[in-house]
Parts: C-alpha cells; sequence; structure tokens
C-alpha cells in the first residue's frame, strides 16, 4: 500500500523525438510528488522547515531504475511506496506506473539541513519522522 499518490498527465513537451518521456522529467516528478505529500502532510516544505528551524530537506542522492517507457497522453502514477530512517537521512523509495505497467521504481536520499557555525549542516532526522511517520 501506498504512503501517497501523485498523478502526473504525460504531455507532448514531456516527451522526446521518439514520443517516450525524456529521462529528466522523471526525476523532476519525483521530486514534485514529494513536495506535494509535504503540502498533504503539513502545509508544504516551507512550513515545516519554519516549524523545525531547518532551511530544507534537501536532496543527497537520488537513482532511478527504468523498467518501460512512458507516453504521451496518458496519466503517470507517482507513489512514495515507503519512507526509511536513520539518524542523519532518510530515503524515500517511490514507484511510478502507467496503467498496469511498471514505469520505474527508484528513491531519493534526504537530509535535515540546519545552520549550525554559519555553514549548512545535517541535522537529525527525528523531529521530521515523528512528523512524518
Amino acid at each position: 500500500m501506498s504512503i501517497f499518490v501523485n498523478q502526473v498527465q504525460v504531455s507532448f513537451g514531456d516527451c522526446d523525438p521518439a514520443g517516450i518521456v525524456f529521462y529528466p522529467n522523471y526525476f523532476r516528478w519525483m521530486d514534485a510528488t514529494f513536495h506535494a505529500f509535504l503540502h498533504d502532510r503539513v502545509g508544504g516544505h516551507a512550513k515545516l522547515c519554519r516549524d523545525l528551524g531547518a532551511r530544507g530537506l534537501g536532496l543527497m542522492e537520488a537513482k532511478l531504475s527504468f523498467r518501460l517507457p512512458a507516453t504521451e497522453g496518458r496519466a503517470l502514477e507517482f507513489a512514495i511506496e515507503a519512507i526509511e530512517w536513520s539518524g542523519r537521512s532518510f530515503t524515500v523509495n517511490y514507484r511510478a506506473v502507467q496503467g498496469a505497467r511498471v514505469i520505474l521504481e527508484g528513491y531519493e536520499r534526504r537530509g535535515v539541513f540546519v545552520e549550525k557555525d554559519g555553514r549548512l549542516a545535517a541535522g537529525d532526522v527525528a523531529p521530521v519522522q515523528e512528523i512524518l511517520g
């Protein structure tokens, strides 16, 4: 069961000359799904950061494994399948489908960035875990 699902309508401008989605768009939609999740759960990224005294929930690593190409004119469902928590980072696992076809699976590893001694540093993710579950 997915934690959150974000639907994206694939348009002509999202595709390459072969008529399939240009791969950087998947990374953009993965990020958009995370931010839609935050908006749904806590009122958005900026509000959560204000509440935590953080500068941002920054991206540290991202990976996608492409299974099948997605095509124009059909909805693509990006789902957050799970969130794995550790001390200074958390990993958001994604799966995207178009109809019954699995298009991709992947993840983003993110950190909670706080200002410390005039520099950005990775903070404890426990407060984020407590809020997002």
